[in-house]
């Protein structure tokens, strides 16, 4: 019923559009429709995450703007400067800003901001703990001043903890939740919207940036591919991102179509309990890596993504200073060398490993595959279905399992990649740590990348050899259009930002 109350309803949006753009005197209006398999929370800044970045991008501007190639270049803030201790960064911000509602935008409002996120709970919240104090110097300067370095400021900056909103909307509950209160290039259109199946946004008048390509940009929600893929051959879909293998080779070849390819996800097991707490037989190093030796990575690659990808054993990408290429194939699939292992850790018997099951992301293929080649060395895998309205307080408040499949980008960012997966948060959700990761981290943090990348190198090959997770392969990604549209990859992004669209041709 989703699919086909979204398809009619992009379909109607479709119909309107097309009856506003053909008056005689006016030229033609530009619009974009975009499908999405995200479905945000909120348009409020502080549920900002991920791929639902789009819809924020659209009618809130962040403090920096991130290029397609991980460039930094200005946006809210003109220019910045980190201290030479990295500990403090001094932004400049433009003058000539104003929100939807004509307020002007200056360095309260960003100080305003950053406190309000830092505090809202929201999934990215914890990417401003370093952040000890917002010293509003005047209105358009303002400093931050870091508890210690952190070589990501710039990137949350130009992400979610980087939006700004209105503050004369924080006290009006959760206005922000349905109604933006912006700087950005665009204004959702009340009247258009059908909130949790699609979103029309038009271009803002007086805006103070260059203009997007777009008069109108839609994103629509899809719950399956098959329906976006369809979508795209008729035009009834201008641009997406598909996943699956399988849709992505429906697509491809078909002459109405443009694709890209872009490598960014990698698909594995986050493996939280490393100290045993709810798996007991997790806390031996020596368990986790006969996990990652009884894997068929290859195979699995072959078979599940047709060969769309790469088998990899670490989480650190290609374009990192951590990465090793010879780590992508570290954990060869040897299951007596996994039962040899799983024997002197005293589990030669075997033991059970429960893992949440969200069909989303763990196909009936995958599944299976996963209980054959862990079975085989006597690890008992008993998946338990979780749906996605229980799964975050299943996985992530109750811990209720020592790991689960995820499909984790692979920032450019190494400290981003620290500290997603490697500091306490979500995905190191039981705090757990060693003595080489604590030798290790400090120096990391004290340098720029390029600097630590020895630092960096030593750290990867640790979790690798370590057993901190089981990675099974990086994923290749389709961008496609119907033709009418350029689509530039996001470094950063599974899904483009919002100014990587321009029209063809």
């Amino acid at each position: 019923m989703k699919r086909s109350a979204a398809l009619i309803a992009m379909l109607a949006a479709a119909t309107v559009l097309a009856g506003c753009s053909g008056t005689d005197s006016a030229p033609p209006a530009r619009a974009l429709n975009i499908a999405t398999m995200t479905l945000p929370q909120s348009l409020d800044p502080n549920d900002a995450n991920g791929s639902a970045l789009p819809f924020f991008q659209a009618v809130y501007d962040t403090l920096v703007k991130r290029e397609p190639d991980g460039r930094y270049s200005p946006m809210l803030a003109s220019e910045w400067k980190f201290s030479d201790d990295q500990t403090e960064l001094a932004l400049t911000l433009r003058a000539d800003v104003k929100f939807d509602d004509g307020t002007p935008f200056t360095a309260q409002a960003v100080k305003a901001n950053m406190e309000r996120f830092r505090k809202g709970g929201g999934a990215q919240a914890k990417t401003l703990d370093d952040v000890k104090a917002i010293e509003v110097v005047d209105d358009t300067h303002v400093t931050l001043k870091l508890s210690q370095p952190n070589s990501a400021m710039l990137y949350y900056l130009s992400d979610a903890a980087g939006l700004m909103a209105n503050p004369a909307d924080f006290a009006k509950g959760e206005a922000l939740k349905t109604r933006p209160n912006g700087t950005g290039p665009y204004e959702l259109d009340q009247s258009q919207t059908v909130i949790g199946t699609k979103w029309v946004f038009n271009r803002a008048k007086g805006y103070w940036g260059a203009k997007l390509p777009y008069d109108t940009i839609t994103i629509s929600y899809f719950d399956n591919e098959t329906a976006i893929v369809n979508g795209v051959k008729t035009g009834q879909v201008n641009a997406a991102l598909i996943q699956e293998a399988d849709q992505q080779i429906s697509v491809e070849g078909h002459p109405n179509v443009k694709t890209t390819k872009q490598d960014f996800d990698f698909q594995g097991i986050l493996l939280f309990d490393r100290a045993g707490a709810v798996t007991p037989e997790l806390g031996d190093p020596r368990v986790r890596q006969a996990l990652n030796h009884a894997i068929d990575r290859e195979t699995m690659l072959a078979k599940i993504r047709q060969g769309r990808g790469t088998v990899t054993s670490q989480v650190f990408g290609p374009a990192t200073s951590a990465y090793k290429p010879e780590l992508d194939t570290y954990y060869t699939f040897d299951q007596n060398k996994a039962r040899d292992l799983l024997k002197a850790a005293g589990h030669a018997d075997g033991f059970t490993l429960k893992l949440p099951r969200i069909p989303a992301i763990v196909s009936e293929a995958l599944a299976a595959s996963l209980q054959t080649d862990l079975a085989a060395v006597g690890v008992k895998l008993v998946w338990d279905d979780v749906d996605q309205g229980s799964a975050v307080q299943r996985i992530f408040r109750d811990r209720a399992f020592s790991g689960m499949v995820m499909n984790m980008g692979q920032s450019s960012t190494d400290w981003v990649v620290v500290g997603e997966l490697v500091l306490p948060g979500a995905f190191n959700m039981f705090g757990y740590t060693d003595d080489t990761v604590k030798r290790l981290l400090p120096t990391i943090q004290s340098k720029p990348a390029a600097a630590a990348k020895a630092d960096l190198q030593a750290l990867n090959e640790h979790l690798v050899k370590d057993g901190w997770f089981l990675p099974f392969y990086r994923m290749t990604y389709l961008h496609v259009s119907d033709g009418t549209v350029t689509i530039a990859p996001q470094d950063g992004m599974a899904v483009p930002s919002i100014y990587n669209y321009a029209p063809a041709g």
